[in-house]
């Protein structure tokens, strides 16, 4: 009964190990083997299985009477004492039920050969299918792009056809024009034709045909002159305004003509200037300026370059200009005959890039090499990362450019070069910025509104060919400008060219406006636009001034500066806003109070103060003004 027991759970652990065809989880490792090693491991599982002939000895009973052998197989034991023990049926039983069991695992193994290959299948057939669908999207990837080329070749051809439209309407103006004109020429053969007939049957009117061709004649005549008057009338006063728009119009035109007066006027010198830079000739020379040119000859014996070059340096320049120009002139020639500057010492009020005790030698370099130089300082200047102070920045760059030893020497020069040239754009606006008197974003933004119009322009020039009529020339300053009035537009557009004889079809060459000589002067154009932005920076500060209602002198607090800039430009964003108060009263803008709490009270200052520290930064209008209701 053991050994019953022990060939039953031998063939039930090897059953345990056999695949099953369904409920089971399949070893993945056994499927992705070949069918050799799935054989080879198929025969070792078999002979498990099977159970050898010796050790079922043990198993036997004995048989009585015998020789104590198993009988032979295939032959019952012989006579009537040797029978079966039941432990050997019970094996014979065993190998029966495997042998009818063996078919079965067969089919196991078939079965799970089947799946395998099912699984195989399913595999390469997703794998199509993922290849199928990746074409798929790269087909319809292509047929977006073709879509996205096709959307843009019709924009063109939009394009080109609105272009054709308006040239076919230009057309059909010409053909509308010259057909009236071919009309007028019918009607007037056809009352040449009258009169020859009127002058051929005198009898039907009664009258001489004479007195009647000489009467219809003058008509026409006068007919003619009436419609010229008419059309005469008609252009002097088609667009006549009303009388009341007339006077405020006239009105404000007179203080405008009032306000050009006093700015194109010739106005007294500032014999101040005379003192310090020009010391040994300059006082006494500036004796002689005047207002005219041709008065200034005596000043030719001081400039370099005899009368010729004074009088082309003193065109068209009023006399305070010319106290400038021949500061310089002067200043230009004590500088080149210096060959050392003293060093002003290591004072706190001394700037950091001239703090030097001794003397400091004179480069000497030309005008045009100060200009360089100074424009390659502002290209390194706006592409440093971490910023640090302008003078610091100044100094480390003449370090980086001509050595530790050299650095003093060039700084002492390029200072005293830009604070002799004030009508060098490139100088006076350098040494502005690095004595703290106008902050480096007013340059920055001025560059970026300079290269904004320049950009607007070659928009506006579909056909790249750098030109523009005056008509959009116009359109481009106006769109690039919302916020200029039509006078400082007409002044822009005269600096760039324009005059009284100008028709909207004449071209303008744009490109030649944003040129610049050799010693970084600008053209009228840049110029103009410079000095209508310190115009209406004035202006803007005038406006605030005039809002607050207090004087110079007196204090203004925060929530009152922050109010009056609100009202006269109510476009105004906080940050913005927090930037102006930022300086006006040089608090940190992490440290300001927030709107409305009591702490902004006890900030003051003296207005003429904060307006001064409003005039170093780029302060500007954001948007119109609303206008103030009617009463």
């Amino acid at each position: 009964m053991a050994c019953q027991q022990s060939r039953y759970h031998s063939f039930s652990s090897a059953s345990r190990l056999q695949p099953r065809p369904s409920g089971v989880t399949i070893d993945e490792s056994f499927l992705t083997e070949d069918k050799s090693t799935q054989n080879r491991k198929l025969l070792q599982k078999r002979r498990t299985l099977e159970l050898p002939a010796a050790p079922l000895s043990h198993c036997q009973a004995p048989v009585l009477g015998g020789t104590g052998k198993l009988p032979t197989q295939g032959a019952p034991p012989t006579g009537p004492g040797h029978r079966f023990h039941p432990g050997t049926k019970a094996a014979a039983h065993q190998r029966e039920k495997i042998r009818a069991l063996e078919p079965l695992k067969a089919k196991l193994v078939t079965v799970n050969e089947d799946c395998n290959e099912r699984i195989l299948a399913m595999r390469a057939e997703e794998k199509y299918e993922i290849s199928l669908l990746k074409k798929e999207k790269m087909n319809l990837l292509k047929l977006i792009d073709k879509k996205n080329e096709e959307k843009i070749s019709l924009q063109s051809e939009v394009t080109k056809l609105r272009k054709n439209l308006a040239e076919e309407y230009l057309h059909y103006l010409s053909e509308r024009d010259a057909r009236k004109i071919l009309i007028a020429d019918l009607n007037e053969l056809r009352y040449q034709r009258e009169d020859m007939s009127l002058a051929q049957s005198p009898g039907i009117w009664g009258e001489d045909p004479v007195k009647l061709t000489l009467a219809l004649t003058m008509t026409r005549q006068d007919l003619t002159r009436t419609q010229m008057e008419l059309n005469t009338m008609k252009a002097n006063f088609g667009d006549v305004v009303p009388r009341r728009d007339f006077e405020m119009q006239e009105k404000t035109n007179k203080h405008l003509q009032e306000q050009e007066i006093q700015r194109t006027s010739t106005p007294r010198p500032d014999w101040t200037k005379c003192k310090g830079e020009g010391s040994r000739q300059g006082p006494r020379s500036c004796l002689h300026v005047g207002p005219d040119s041709s008065s200034l000859s005596p000043h030719a014996d001081v400039v370099a370059g005899g009368p010729d070059r004074w009088q082309m340096l003193a065109e068209g320049k009023n006399s305070d200009q010319l106290v400038d120009v021949l500061l310089e002139e002067i200043g230009s020639g004590l500088l080149r005959e210096k060959d050392f500057f003293p060093g002003l010492g290591y004072g706190e009020a001394i700037p950091a890039f001239l703090r030097f005790d001794g003397l400091v030698e004179n480069k000497k370099p030309s005008k045009k090499d100060v200009v360089n130089l100074l424009k390659d300082a502002w290209k390194e200047r706006l592409a440093e990362e971490q910023k640090e102070t302008f003078p610091d920045f100044f100094f480390n760059f003449l370090e980086h450019r001509f050595g530790p030893s050299d650095a003093m020497a060039w700084a002492y020069t390029i200072f005293e070069n830009i604070k002799i040239f004030h009508s060098n754009e490139v100088m006076s606006q350098f040494y502005a910025v690095l004595m703290g008197k106008r902050s480096e974003n007013v340059y920055v933004t001025q560059k970026e509104t300079v290269a904004q119009l320049l950009k607007e322009m070659t928009n506006a020039d579909s056909q790249n060919e750098g030109l523009l009529t005056m008509e959009q020339f116009n359109t481009v300053l106006k769109s690039t400008f919302p916020l200029k009035t039509e006078e400082q537009i007409q002044e822009l557009m005269e600096a760039g060219g324009w005059h009284l004889s100008s028709s909207n079809a004449d071209l303008l060459n744009y490109r030649s406006l944003f040129m610049e000589d050799e010693e970084g002067q600008s053209e009228p154009f840049v110029q103009k636009l410079w000095e209508q932005y310190m115009d209406e920076k004035d202006e803007y500060l005038r406006q605030l001034k005039q809002e607050l209602g207090i004087e110079l002198h007196e204090e203004v607090t925060l929530p009152k500066l922050r109010g009056g800039l609100m009202t006269i430009d109510p476009s105004l964003d906080k940050q913005t806003v927090n930037t102006y108060m930022s300086q006006a009263f040089q608090l940190p803008e992490s440290e300001m109070p927030e709107e409305g709490d009591e702490k902004e009270e006890a900030v003051v200052e003296i207005l003429q103060t904060a307006l001064e520290r409003l005039q170093v930064i780029d302060i500007r209008r954001v948007g119109p003004r609303e206008p103030e209701p009617a009463s």
